[in-house]
C-alpha cells in the first residue's frame, strides 16, 4: 500500500486573480501542481486525487491530468457550496465555499489510505515530500496518528508583502500542541517580526515552525470530519463567510484526546504566489531548482 497525495485545487486566488492553480510558472509551463505531483511520485505515493470545481473541469482535465497519465494513478472530486450533511441548509445569500475541511471530506470514498494533504498553489519542496511519504509508510494500519509539516518561519516569506502564518507550538515528544494565526509577518532590520494584538514587533526566530497546509491523516480522520462538520454547522451554518478549516478540526481532536499530530521538520523552503508581484520571483526561484539539478528542465513530455 501507498499513500495517497490530495490537492486542494478548487479555491479562487482572489488576491491573485483568475485561476493562479493553472498558471504556467515552470520554463514549459508548468504549474506549481506539476512540481507537487513530480515530487510526490519520486517519494513514493501512488496516487493523486484532486478536489476542484466543477465549473473548470474540462479546462483542468485539459492543462493538468492528461500529463499524468503514464506517470500516476489520477481521481478527480468536487467541492460544491451544497455539498453538505441532511437536515442543514445553505444561507441562500452564500457564496463562499465551506473551507479547506470541507474540500478534504470530498475525499471520502476514494481515499481509503494514508493521504497527505496539500494546497494546489504552494510549492512544498522535494525534500517534505519525502519526510511526509515516510511518516504515512509508518501509519499504515495504524490509527489517530496524523502529522504536519513544519516549515521554518523564515523559509515562507514573501518578498511582496506581509504574510499570515500558524505559528506552531510543540511538546517535548514533538506534537502539536497549538497552532496560533500571526498576521503581518515580514523580515524588517534582519529579524522576522509580527505584529502582535496591541500593534507592536513580535521577534519570531529563524526556525520556528509554522503551518503551511500540509498534512497527513489515515482515513478514519474522514469520520471524524463529518461529525466536526455537523457541529460546525449547528454553529456557524447561517453565516455567509465562515470556514471549516482543517487546524480547527485537528485541534478540537488533540484537546480531546482522540487523535495526536506529529510536526515533521523540514528544512524545504516554500514559497507561493500569494500576490500578482510574487510571480517573478516564483519563476525565478523555479529556475534555479532546475539549474542545481532538482528538477529536470521539463518535468513531462
Amino acid at each position: 500500500m501507498k499513500p495517497t497525495l490530495f490537492i486542494l485545487a478548487a479555491g479562487m486566488g482572489s488576491r491573485y486573480g483568475g485561476l493562479k492553480q493553472l498558471d504556467g510558472l515552470g520554463p514549459n509551463g508548468e504549474t506549481i501542481m506539476d512540481y507537487s505531483v513530480y515530487d510526490a511520485v519520486r517519494a513514493g505515493f501512488g496516487k493523486v486525487v484532486f478536489v476542484i470545481r466543477e465549473s473548470f473541469v474540462e479546462d483542468f482535465c485539459n492543462i493538468v491530468l492528461k500529463k499524468y497519465e503514464d506517470i500516476i494513478p489520477t481521481e478527480v472530486v468536487f467541492q460544491d457550496i451544497a455539498d453538505i450533511p441532511e437536515g442543514f441548509t445553505v444561507n441562500p445569500e452564500r457564496s463562499k465555499p465551506w473551507g479547506t475541511n470541507h474540500a478534504v471530506l470530498m475525499g471520502k470514498g476514494v481515499i481509503n489510505e494514508p493521504f497527505a494533504v496539500i494546497n494546489a498553489d504552494d510549492f512544498y519542496g522535494k525534500e517534505s515530500f519525502e519526510v511526509m511519504a515516510e511518516f504515512l509508510r509508518g501509519v499504515i494500519g495504524k490509527k489517530n496518528q496524523y502529522s504536519m509539516l513544519g516549515y521554518h518561519v523564515g523559509n515562507t516569506l514573501s518578498d511582496s508583502g506581509t504574510v499570515a502564518r500558524g505559528v506552531c507550538e510543540v511538546d517535548a515528544e514533538g506534537n502539536l500542541t497549538n497552532v496560533v494565526e500571526r498576521t503581518s509577518i515580514i523580515r524588517k532590520d534582519g529579524k522576522i517580526v509580527f505584529t502582535d494584538e496591541d500593534g507592536k514587533d513580535v521577534e519570531l526566530k529563524e526556525n520556528t515552525p509554522v503551518s503551511m497546509n500540509f498534512w497527513g491523516f489515515t482515513p478514519e480522520y474522514f469520520d471524524y470530519s463529518e461529525a466536526e462538520f455537523k457541529n460546525f454547522l449547528k454553529e456557524h451554518g447561517n453565516e455567509l463567510k465562515s470556514e471549516f478549516f482543517i487546524p480547527l478540526v485537528v485541534n478540537n481532536l488533540m484537546v480531546s484526546g482522540q487523535a495526536s499530530c506529529k510536526v515533521l521538520d523540514t528544512t524545504s523552503s516554500w514559497f507561493g504566489v500569494t500576490y500578482a508581484d510574487d510571480r517573478p520571483s516564483v519563476v525565478a526561484k523555479i529556475q534555479k531548482l532546475i539549474d542545481a539539478g532538482v528538477y529536470p528542465e521539463k518535468l513531462y513530455k
